[in-house]
């Protein structure tokens, strides 16, 4: 059976997309050509057809999609695992309302693809924790977020 295909989010992965959350981002990597996969954590499905992320503006994400603008966003979510295609673009250098220089990019959604292989479900999440003080782990956090839904 092929797996499904849709040309933006369903509601389960819009939903999901409504707050922080771990995912995977691969790029064109701007000196090698070759793939390259970064985990990010500050993302937001602003629409069903459109996902920001917010990044360090120093990062070789930044870097990677103004040389190739094609990105791909892997989220495990709704007992599978998606492939968020589309084109990216830098909107903001540096995110508004923020102590950080972050940038914000979004991405054009053209494709979601459901990629779990067959007969088989996610059955955990992953998970992670932030090492660093809680509190400002926290306040930031929300600073990120909410400035990304402003924008």
């Amino acid at each position: 059976m092929a797996n499904q295909v849709e040309p933006k989010l369903i509601k389960p992965l819009f939903d999901e997309l409504q707050k922080e959350r771990f995912v995977t981002l691969a790029t064109v990597d701007h000196e090698t050509g070759g793939p390259n996969v970064s985990a990010i954590s500050w993302v937001l499905a602003k629409d069903e057809g459109t996902v920001y992320f917010a990044v360090d503006n120093r990062s070789r994400i930044i870097d990677n999609i103004k040389s190739n603008d094609k990105a791909v966003i892997n989220l495990i979510a709704n007992e599978s695992t998606y492939s968020i295609s589309g084109t990216a673009s830098v909107q903001q250098e540096k995110l508004e309302g923020v102590p950080l220089k972050l940038a914000l990019v979004e991405i054009n959604i053209s494709e979601v693809r459901d990629v779990m292989f067959y007969g088989s479900k996610i059955v955990a999440e992953p998970q992670y924790d932030k090492t660093y003080d809680k509190d400002a782990a926290a306040r930031l956090d929300k600073q990120v977020m909410d400035a990304m839904r402003k924008a």
